[in-house]
């Protein structure tokens, strides 16, 4: 097989993945999903409290602040994030001392199961995790980005992504459950995401904030679309380094984010002040001096990564 034919092959390959992206939501629709958001947000679910219950979590009323973390799209279930984000995590955990960060929801799977879960293709996945453990950058450790990345479309869809985005919304909720919100309280909840993530996070917070939570979002050099959840969030802050091309193609992508698209969801937000374009710094998406990099050090003596979490906690500490 000559290049040229190896090319026409991977194209053919793409637009199938893309074409069925959204069978996957639109399956578990079909199958589970309908009957299951009929419970969605119930006052009664028994055991996701007694789960709080049991971890010495309170469930008592009041108002509580949450940080739900989503990976990007190298991520292969919700404790399978890339290595390089563990640290970031744990920072924010420190950092955020009044909230209570959650890292158990996988964003690209609708009913939160892993790629190494018990799927069709979960032996492909283990394989391919396996592969990546031994060498971060095989080539091959590239299809999990893209299956993700296919999943990112079909949340920015206005065709598939309602259905995609209820089911991500009703992770998440179950996910603050089990970390002691209590259902009906006007919690306050951060739904922060890295690259991928950060459209996830847009998609499920329309759901998150119309039960009556107050939802904001934060991308980490996020691929944002013009979500119509904007006209509804309490605020978006978008961090991103000048030369982090993949979340600056967000704006190209999606014509709601062009200027002229003046009544688009995204630029009514601009309008009103509900987004703040935050530039971090000469930031790379990834291999060096990116967000995660701990080693390099900007001109003020601070890592990429330590002013990633300063800048962080600058916006969400003097809340109180």
């Amino acid at each position: 097989m000559n290049l040229e034919d190896l090319l026409i092959l991977l194209l053919a390959l793409l637009v199938a993945a893309l074409l069925m992206a959204p069978l996957e939501s639109l399956h578990w629709w079909a199958t589970t999903g309908s009957n299951q958001i009929e419970t969605f947000g119930a006052p009664d679910e028994p055991e996701q409290h007694q789960e709080a219950i049991d971890a010495g979590r309170s469930v008592e009323p009041g108002t509580g602040r949450f940080l739900v973390y989503l990976s990007g799209i190298g991520a292969i279930a919700a404790k399978g994030v890339p290595q390089e984000e563990v640290p970031l995590i744990a920072d924010l955990r420190t950092r955020l001392n009044e909230f209570t960060v959650v890292e158990d929801v996988f964003p690209y799977a609708v009913d939160n199961r892993g790629l190494t879960a018990e799927r069709l293709l979960g032996g492909l996945w283990r394989w391919l995790e396996r592969a990546r453990l031994k060498d971060p950058n095989a080539f091959l450790a590239v299809l999990i980005n893209l299956r993700n990345v296919m999943q990112l479309f079909v949340c920015a869809d206005r065709r598939y992504g309602p259905t995609y985005n209820l089911g991500t919304a009703r992770e998440i909720h179950k996910s603050l459950v089990r970390h002691g919100h209590q259902v009906g309280s006007a919690d306050e909840v951060v739904l922060f995401g890295w690259s991928g993530g950060g459209q996830i996070a847009l998609g499920a917070a329309w759901y998150l904030q119309a039960m009556g939570l107050k939802v904001s979002v934060m991308s980490l050099g996020g691929l944002l679309s013009d979500d119509i959840a904007l006209g509804r969030i309490e605020h978006l802050w978008h961090l991103y380094g000048s030369r982090d091309f993949l979340q600056a193609s967000g704006k190209v992508l999606f014509a709601g984010r062009w200027r002229i698209s003046r009544s688009s969801p995204w630029n009514r937000a601009m309008r009103k002040g509900k987004i703040s374009m935050i530039e971090l710094g000469p930031y790379n998406h990834n291999v060096s001096e990116h967000y995660f990099d701990c080693d390099s050090k900007l001109p003020d003596g601070r890592t990429y990564a330590g002013k990633v979490i300063d800048t962080v906690g600058g916006i969400l500490e003097p809340q109180r």
